[in-house]
């Protein structure tokens, strides 16, 4: 899982350092005539006997993101090759920026069989924080979903020495590590092969997680499903001869306020996706693994939150099941009685996030979530509005949406809001049920399936993440190879660690 890596604090200066790289970053000069040889650069510099800036002089070293330069056995420094790497504009850098870059720094040296590594801090990113990010730039950089590859290309790197952080950064490379190997235990399962899991797998993979972590875990097998009259996810799992399964994990603080918030995080876990008897086109079917990203991204959360033990009570409800054209399939026209009583009419097979979503909202709303986030690779009209860059963000209280983004913007997840006027509720109206699955026409593909979740969650604060452009990279970026991205773990882990009943209003 690229989680061996070990992260520890040196607090050696940078010359002295043994390691295979010493990794550090530098930026475009603010004027003409500058360099980017300045600082603990400059400082590494006078020790490496003035490489860097001859480098620098020959019109290297230009500062332009992401850019590498490889320097070898430069004299007066321990390390055996120094990784300095553009950081672009010191002006638009942040967190964000820093922990992509240490995850690019580590994919270019893993792919020259590097082992052991050392990042120098720069002055300005020296505190928990900043240590946070190299640490889970570093550990989710050294993630590949090669798992069944018999020929492993680029080995992981094993250790890394941050040097010239703080005191304090010591409890930012903790925080960093769980963050990291959480996102990258969601990407993991993003990554499997529908036949390495199914419903029934997913769920005993959550069961050993949540038993590893200090979990409560409670999974409803297709008995359970029936009795709670979870119609909109049986009429899904109808299709597939994989019985479904729903998984409840619960988080509770030590200290348990009374009438306290409690955060439910709902997450749609469709183990592979054909579309049902409104069957998908076969090009690109194969990524359709993926549509238990927004499930994984809970189970990654809650991993994550297991450690960090936020304040409040955190319930998780994470419907899977199968979408399969089998001869027992639902079909468009059917109507499914969902739990909470709501009649559906299914147009088209191939929504059925929303369908199990529904009944996984109304599941976590009668556990007594108070403040509820779903997320879901739930449309395609969502990758043709934001592309693969951002995830789109509806919801029905504005508050929380805006503590959403925050988290999101901390987190350095890149978060969009959408639409939800009143005006898109008459597209899911139907002549037959309370509502229909889809809408008559092509428009607003992403807001109609957000207000079909919105009819299920009543008065309940909520937020809705549609994660289907950014769940999975098509191609690999310098900074993480193809395939699940975990997308979401970190916003939703800082909004439970912040989270304390309603936000002060915006100024």
């Amino acid at each position: 899982m690229g989680s061996s890596m070990q992260v520890t604090l040196d607090s050696r200066p940078a010359a002295k350092v043994e390691a295979e790289a010493l990794v550090s970053y530098v930026f475009e000069p603010e004027k003409e005539q500058g360099t980017a040889v300045e600082g603990a650069i400059a400082d590494l510099d006078k020790a490496a006997g003035g490489a860097l800036s001859r480098v620098a002089a020959a019109g290297e070293l230009t500062g332009k993101m992401l850019e590498f330069t490889l320097l070898h056995f430069a004299p007066g420094v321990s390390a055996q090759r120094i990784l300095v790497v553009g950081a672009g504009k010191r002006a638009k850098f942040g967190t964000a920026e820093l922990r992509r870059l240490a995850s690019a720094a580590v994919r270019y040296l893993k792919a020259r069989s590097v082992k052991r590594i050392a990042f120098l801090a720069r002055e300005g990113e020296r505190g928990a924080d900043a240590a946070e990010a190299v640490t889970e730039g570093l550990i989710l950089g050294n993630f590949d979903g090669d798992k069944y590859r018999t020929d492993k290309k680029n080995p992981p790197v094993e250790s890394a020495a941050l040097i010239g952080f703080d005191a304090e950064a010591q409890s930012g490379v903790d925080r960093g590590r769980i963050i990291a190997e959480s996102q990258n235990f969601t990407r993991e399962l993003g990554n499997e092969p529908s036949n390495w899991l199914t419903p029934r797998l997913l769920a005993e993979r959550a069961e050993a997680m949540a038993r590893e972590a200090g979990l409560a875990i409670d999974i409803l097998d297709e008995k359970r499903i029936e009795q709670l009259k979870m119609g909109a996810l049986m009429g899904v799992a109808r299709g597939s001869v994989e019985p479904p399964r729903v998984m409840v994990l619960t988080y509770t603080p030590e200290k348990l306020t009374p009438g306290a918030p409690v955060l439910g995080l709902v997450g749609k876990a469709i183990t592979f996706d054909t579309g049902g008897i409104s069957i998908k086109p076969s090009n690109d079917m194969e990524k359709m693994k993926f549509d238990m990203a927004g499930g994984a991204a809970m189970l990654g959360a809650m991993r994550a939150l297991a450690q960090l033990k936020p304040p409040i009570k955190v319930i998780a409800v994470i419907p899977s099941t199968e979408n399969m054209p089998g001869g027992r399939a639902q079909k468009p026209g059917d109507v499914q009685i969902a739990m909470s009583g709501k009649s559906i009419e299914v147009i088209n097979t191939d929504a059925e996030g929303r369908l199990i979503l529904s009944d996984g909202i109304a599941y976590a709303k009668k556990l007594g979530a108070t403040h509820l986030v779903d997320a879901a690779t739930l449309t395609g009209a969502i990758v043709v509005a934001l592309g693969n860059v951002n995830t789109g963000v509806f919801g029905s209280d504005r508050d929380f949406i805006d503590r959403v983004l925050a988290s999101a913007k901390r987190a350095g997840e890149k978060m969009w809001p959408m639409p939800l006027d009143d005006d898109y509720r008459d597209l899911i109206k139907s002549t037959i049920a309370d509502i229909q699955n889809v809408s008559g026409g092509r428009g607003a593909g992403a807001i109609v399936a957000a207000w079909f979740l919105r009819e299920f969650t009543g008065d309940t604060p909520w937020v809705h993440l549609d994660i289907a452009g950014t769940a999975w990279l098509d191609d690999a970026k310098p900074w993480a190879g193809k395939g699940g991205t975990g997308v979401a773990v970190r916003t939703l882990v800082d909004l439970a660690m912040n989270f304390n009943g309603r936000a002060p209003a915006a100024k």
